[in-house]
């Protein structure tokens, strides 16, 4: 697994079954709010080890084959993020695509529903 800071309080995670294997990409943004001030801001958020399980489960049953060799199977915001979250993270397509939505009013929205609740 590799897991690298981007932007914004975002993590890309990346567990891997072996080096010719499929990969798995999930990029994840921290729900954490307030953020901290500044541009590009991070809360010093990474996924625990419960998180990535999460996130190879739910990977496994939408299509994720590890013995496939190469490639990479990505999460993505745009086919994933209304069936899947984490308490503390949010899929997103912004370390991978510069033209994606600001995210904020959705860790706005993620973050009061775990307030709530």
């Amino acid at each position: 697994m590799t897991t690298g800071a981007g932007s914004d309080h975002s993590a890309r995670t990346a567990p891997g079954a072996g080096k010719t294997s499929q990969a798995l990409q999930a990029d994840l943004l921290s729900v954490a709010w307030p953020a901290p001030w500044g541009a590009c801001a991070t809360d010093g958020a990474y996924p625990t080890s419960a998180d990535v399980r999460a996130v190879v489960s739910y990977a496994l049953e939408h299509g994720w084959q590890p013995e496939r060799r190469g490639g990479t199977f990505v999460l993505s915001e745009h086919e994933h993020a209304a069936t899947f979250a984490l308490p503390d993270f949010l899929l997103t397509d912004g370390l991978r695509t510069p033209e994606c939505a600001d995210p904020t009013l959705r860790v706005v929205r993620a973050h009061e529903r775990r307030h709530r609740g």
